[in-house]
């Protein structure tokens, strides 16, 4: 199997011939640097494929496929919600949550939400390298930005992990039902209104992983962490 991985969101299967797009193109070629009869491999959700170049027209790579060499993933649903923070500390928690096999970005708007606007574009694009470098075959989907009450209430039932240093729970006990949605604040936490009304939540899990303060995105790469761990357990 090739180490070149490329996320290809088309219908795929063996000896069909297609062609990349120019970034992917561009990619092989220029940065790569593999030529025609060299292999690589293209995934989405349903499975990873190999292939081979078979033709580079005006900078244009086309391809056929050679075999399936992984089916589906069987990962567990892990969600992320979060408050947005400043771009280059957003960029870092996007980045590592995928490699940890988060399955869905919320971001939310809370009192404190300092960062109020994000690039989806931007956003998408780190989730697919990520994704691509860390083997997954799924790529995370990131949901559009949503008020912390309007969150709440979509998700009554949903099993919440949530960082509360206020909390005096440290055990984690992770049932067999999925998802698992992480609930982490903003900087400067969120208010003690809000606070309230997330503890009011059926299927709320409040859980302290440190005594200190913690980040936002140290925070949030703690509890995915320790959550992907038991799930593997």
């Amino acid at each position: 199997m090739s180490n070149i991985r490329l996320f290809f969101p088309e219908n795929l299967s063996t000896n069909l011939s297609l062609t990349l797009d120019k970034s992917q193109s561009h990619y092989l070629i220029k940065v790569m640097r593999i030529n025609i009869g060299n292999n690589f491999s293209l995934f989405n959700q349903n499975g990873e494929w190999e292939a081979r170049i078979t033709k580079i027209t005006k900078g244009i790579v086309e391809f056929l496929i050679i075999k399936k060499i992984r089916s589906k993933d069987n990962d567990k649903e892990i969600w992320l919600a979060f408050a947005p923070i400043k771009i280059n500390y957003l960029n870092f928690i996007i980045q590592k949550a995928t490699e940890l096999g988060v399955s869905k970005f919320t971001p939310i708007l809370t009192e404190r939400t300092i960062v109020r606007k994000i690039n989806e574009n931007r956003i998408n694009k780190i989730i697919i390298e990520a994704t691509e470098q860390s083997n997954r075959l799924k790529v995370p989907k990131l949901e559009e930005m949503i008020k912390l009450d309007n969150f709440l209430k979509l998700n009554q039932k949903t099993n919440i992990i949530f960082g509360d240093l206020n909390t005096n729970n440290t055990k984690l006990h992770v049932k067999n039902t999925e998802p698992l949605c992480i609930l982490i604040g903003p900087e400067g936490d969120f208010t003690e209104k809000e606070r309230e009304k997330i503890l009011k939540l059926k299927n709320i899990i409040p859980l302290k992983i440190n005594e200190n303060i913690l980040r936002a995105e140290t925070a949030a790469i703690s509890m995915i962490s320790i959550i992907a761990f038991q799930l593997l357990s």
